[in-house]
């Protein structure tokens, strides 16, 4: 699922003619970047969560066959938050883990080696977090030193030694987490998070280095032109509907 529907109220006045997924890169519509890189782990079918201008998502998507995938959408005349967002659309997952990502993540981190870290450890779910010295202000995650996360937003263990890490909003589901999600309402995956980490179950970090960005003010869109230009963020399939 790629989650589409916030409105970049922080890179207005650009989002109020397109929908933040629409801004180009480069030249390509950002969301292109965010399809590409889940082509690269095999996956063809995709669920685009829409809100704000989301009828442009969906005029220049279609049904993906252009990007050759094929490409549903939930609209949510009400924003719902990540967990009441994959709640609407539950039957869509079937029984297997699935991947998630923000359309506003741009980033090398290969998304089948968070595939293969969830495939190891078979937690609830698997995190791909990242070092940076500004993890307070994101939300520190605690990982201990198996790669588990113990701690999140501050609950959970709080008496060993763990390494405050972010969260980069990929993520690997089991379709399980979904049953405790409240349906038809907003809800934060993340209060679903921190009831898995104190009830002690598993929830897995994927530790990685690679390039990321999140696009979420004027300062990042223009760090992530560069970060493309540089080829730091790699273009991933541009001819989607080649492969």
């Amino acid at each position: 699922m790629i989650l589409a529907a916030g409105l970049g109220t922080r890179l207005r006045p650009l989002t109020d003619r397109l929908p933040k997924p629409l801004l180009p890169i480069a030249g390509r519509p950002m969301i292109e970047y965010t399809l590409g890189w889940v082509a690269a782990a095999g996956i063809r079918d995709v669920m685009i969560n829409l809100h704000h201008k989301g009828d442009l998502i969906r005029q220049t998507l279609g049904s993906g066959e252009r990007v050759g995938m094929a490409i549903s959408y939930s609209e949510e005349p009400v924003i719902l938050g990540t967990g009441g967002g994959l709640k609407r659309v539950e039957g869509f997952f079937g029984s297997e883990p699935f991947l998630i990502v923000n359309a506003d993540v741009l980033t090398a981190l290969d998304p089948n080696a968070v595939i293969r870290t969830h495939a190891t450890h078979r937690p609830r779910a698997t995190l791909a977090v990242r070092r940076d010295p500004d993890a307070a202000t994101y939300g520190a995650l605690g990982l201990d030193a198996a790669g588990r996360i113990r701690r999140f937003l501050g609950r959970g263990a709080a008496d060993e030694p763990l390494e405050d890490v972010m969260f980069t909003g990929i993520h690997v589901l089991d379709p399980s987490v979904l049953a405790a999600i409240p349906a038809n309402r907003f809800s934060p995956i993340t209060d679903e998070y921190i009831a898995i980490v104190e009830r002690g179950e598993p929830l897995q970090g994927h530790l990685s280095d690679a390039t990321w960005i999140d696009i979420g003010t004027p300062e990042r869109y223009q760090d992530a032109q560069r970060l493309v230009a540089s080829g730091d963020i790699p273009p991933w399939p541009s001819r989607l509907g080649s492969r």
